[in-house]
């Protein structure tokens, strides 16, 4: 039998681990997990555990990061089709491909995103999440699509309305079962950010 590549038996290790927070969140919840709980389910030994992360909180703190890494990209990458897309008739809006790059990346993540985002938890998590999704969209980026000097209101309340409403529907469709397919979720969520609530309601014509 050969040897398995160590850089993928630290993959296979950190997948299980990971796999293990999240049946112990949506088991017990976030603050009543131990190591010992993460290490017997995972069925690995503590040694193996503190040799990648400090305690519960930092194995948190890496799988949260891990996932922002990657929607950053995702928003990086589709700069061009949003502003692209704002720049069409917003009757006939389609959706935008960032969003269902990001609804794919959620989909195929859910079990992690749904664990994290849901009661049981990390509170912390929306609130870093929050911040994320402002600087990615705004931030000291160069290409950003959002300007300061074209803001109605102050940033900071139009970064809480935008971080609150997007991470709201994400929880929802999480939490119901993700019955809509990504693509269904992008346009729903591009008509929201690009119409607004009014128009979605059919008040605003």
């Amino acid at each position: 039998m050969r040897n398995i590549n160590p850089d993928l038996r630290v993959i296979r290790t950190k997948e299980s681990i990971r796999h293990a927070l999240v049946e112990l969140i949506n088991e017990k919840g976030l603050e009543a997990i131990t190591v010992k709980d993460i290490t017997t389910m995972a069925k690995i030994n503590r040694g193996t555990f503190y040799a990648h992360y400090q305690d519960k909180y930092d194995l948190m703190i890496k799988c949260e990061e891990d996932i922002m890494i990657d929607m950053s990209k995702i928003t990086k990458q589709n700069y061009p089709s949003v502003i692209a897309a704002l720049e069409t008739d917003s009757q006939n809006l389609a959706p935008f491909s960032f969003a269902v790059s990001l609804f794919e990346y959620l989909n195929i993540n859910s079990g992690f995103m749904k664990a994290v985002l849901g009661p049981k938890g990390d509170l912390s998590f929306q609130t870093r999440l929050k911040q994320f999704m402002w600087e990615t969209l705004y931030g000291n980026n160069p290409n950003a699509f959002l300007k300061e000097e074209n803001f109605l209101v102050p940033g900071q309340y139009l970064a809480a309305y935008m971080g609150t409403a997007i991470i709201g529907v994400i929880q929802q469709w999480l939490e119901s079962g993700r019955k809509e397919s990504p693509q269904e979720m992008a346009r729903i969520l591009t008509n929201l950010t690009v119409n607004g609530p009014y128009f979605a309601a059919g008040l605003k014509k």
